[in-house]
């Protein structure tokens, strides 16, 4: 590569061309960018041709008697885009090395799985848990406006994946932030959240997989079984083991069709537990009056943990530009476009699949729905005996694909930033049994943790407040910074306006959520799950 971004490579000497003769266009190549930035190219890497310092190519042979129609373009005023996306193009061997960016074949539908599948989760079956804190009128809209806020800030996310005028495309979250906050307040603010929303979805994935298994078993055996049931860790090592299977896969791109399978029975799952809830009616003496308890501060501190648990409900903004970053792009062809189709048809799966949920959960149980587990606890707890066993089984198989589908995508960044470590450093990609060995390592130190501190579940609303601002407020911020909207302009406002409130909003549901888990307790048992 060139030492500056005007460095300009030369073809070999060759005899003078003729007037009529246009010559050879320069190639323009600029240096690898600091955040790894991937090319805007349709593939990952370019074959530039000859430069110095590469393996001499046969003599540039000049053409005899008119230009050639592939050079016609970069003389003529039409040529400028060409010159333009050229000059874009930004060369990065890591690119091509790292599992993120190194299959640029992606494509709407791509986005749509993955996006579903990193959208929905377990954690939506605790919605109706917020529910009775904040009563109907009050849940309904809080939902609704933490589902068009959280709506924006993926917008914002998608427009701000590619910078024209720095030339460069955000490929992770990470890199976005250390361009945007600079690299010290990037790792201070951004870094743990989104640590914990990989790896620590990871664990949590491994604990509700593990459980779930063990309640299939359960179901399918049936209480006349005599076959000697395994215990809470060998079935959470079950569970591990499947994942990192899965986790050979290379890419992000390549598990497309897992992400496919895990946003299958993730709508599966979702709507046959609101769907057997309500087609069983509501509970004897359920009540849905907002629960009251306490003093003051201790109603305060319960409304601002429902929220939390609104807020953790949404997830995947930290795999936004990750999913984007599979696409290919140029200027003509922006990967903005395919990804927002992408995932606008998602989150209108999300939508129907959430409101009905936390609706039709809430109005089933009231009051009486666990505060751990959620719906689905409720549904075995008071009707195991009532609903068909194949019925509970189907269920109970959706969450265990769909936690195994979702270990993939969130696991993925993961595997991405513990091999860049490698490539940089060695300067090459990692070898088939390097990357196996990161990848079950990765897991089975998720499985550590999981069976170390199987109470982690139990910090939703806690957890909820810390990853709240990669959610809804670093992306208001974020966008401010790079495309500088008219001061006091309504764009400007509005964005100054979200991201303090969603900053505020993190403060008080991390007060809330320690406030909560130290006033009802946690039943803590290390090492046993």
């Amino acid at each position: 590569m060139g030492e500056s971004s005007d460095e300009v490579w030369s073809a070999p000497i060759t005899p003078r061309l003729p007037a009529s003769v246009a010559p050879t266009p320069p190639i323009v190549s600029c240096p690898p960018s600091q955040f790894h930035s991937p090319s805007m190219s349709r593939s990952p890497l370019l074959t530039m041709g000859d430069h110095p310092g590469g393996t001499a190519s046969a003599p540039f042979r000049t053409p005899k008697s008119r230009t050639p129609r592939f050079i016609t373009p970069f003389i003529t005023p039409l040529g400028s885009p060409l010159r333009k996306a050229l000059k874009m193009t930004k060369l990065d061997p890591q690119d091509a090395w790292l599992p993120i960016t190194q299959s640029r074949n992606g494509n709407a539908y791509y986005a749509a799985f993955h996006t579903l599948c990193s959208g929905i989760g377990i954690q939506a079956l605790v919605l109706p848990v917020a529910f009775t804190v904040l009563g109907w009128a009050w849940g309904i809209i809080c939902l609704t406006v933490a589902f068009i806020w959280q709506l924006y800030t993926l917008y914002v996310m998608v427009q701000l994946h590619e910078n024209v005028e720095s030339e460069v495309r955000y490929s992770r979250y990470m890199q976005l932030a250390n361009a945007t906050f600079g690299e010290r307040l990037a790792k201070l603010f951004a870094a743990f959240p989104i640590m914990y929303l990989s790896a620590g979805t990871c664990t949590t994935l491994i604990i509700i997989g593990g459980s779930t298994s063990k309640m299939l078993y359960q179901t399918l055996c049936g209480a006349t079984c005599t076959s000697k049931p395994l215990t809470n860790v060998e079935w959470y090592l079950v569970f591990t083991c499947a994942a990192v299977v899965l986790s050979q896969l290379p890419n992000l791109n390549s598990i497309a069709g897992v992400s496919l399978l895990g946003a299958l029975t993730a709508i599966a799952y979702c709507t046959l537990i609101w769907a057997v809830s309500v087609a069983e009616g509501r509970l004897p003496n359920v009540s849905y009056d907002p629960l009251r308890k306490g003093k003051q501060i201790a109603r305060i501190f319960d409304v601002l943990n429902a929220l939390g648990i609104i807020a953790f409900a949404f997830r995947g903004h930290n795999l936004i530009l990750e999913i984007q970053a599979t696409m290919p792009s140029d200027e003509k062809h922006p990967s903005r476009v395919p990804m927002w189709r992408g995932v606008k048809f998602a989150y209108i799966l999300v939508a129907t699949c959430l409101f009905p949920l936390a609706i039709g959960g809430y109005w089933a149980y009231g009051q009486l729905i666990p505060a751990n587990g959620g719906m689905l606890t409720a549904l075995y707890a008071f009707h195991s005996q009532d609903v068909a066993r194949g019925v509970l089984g189907l269920i109970s198989c959706c969450v265990i694909i769909n936690a195994i589908s979702s270990f993939q995508i969130y696991g993925m960044p993961m595997f991405d930033d513990i091999e860049s470590i490698y490539t940089t450093k060695c300067k090459k990609e990692c070898p088939w049994w390097l990357r196996a060995f990161i990848r079950t390592f990765f897991a089975f130190v998720c499985f550590f943790i999981a069976v170390a501190i199987p109470f982690l579940a139990s910090f939703a609303g806690l957890i909820g407040g810390i990853a709240l601002p990669v959610t809804f407020a670093y992306p208001c911020f974020m966008w401010l910074k790079v495309k500088k909207p008219k001061t006091y302009g309504p764009m400007w406002w509005m964005n100054w306006t979200l991201g303090l409130m969603g900053m505020l909003l993190s403060v008080l549901l991390i007060a809330a959520g320690l406030y909560v888990v130290i006033d009802t307790g946690v039943n803590i048992s290390f090492f046993k799950p």
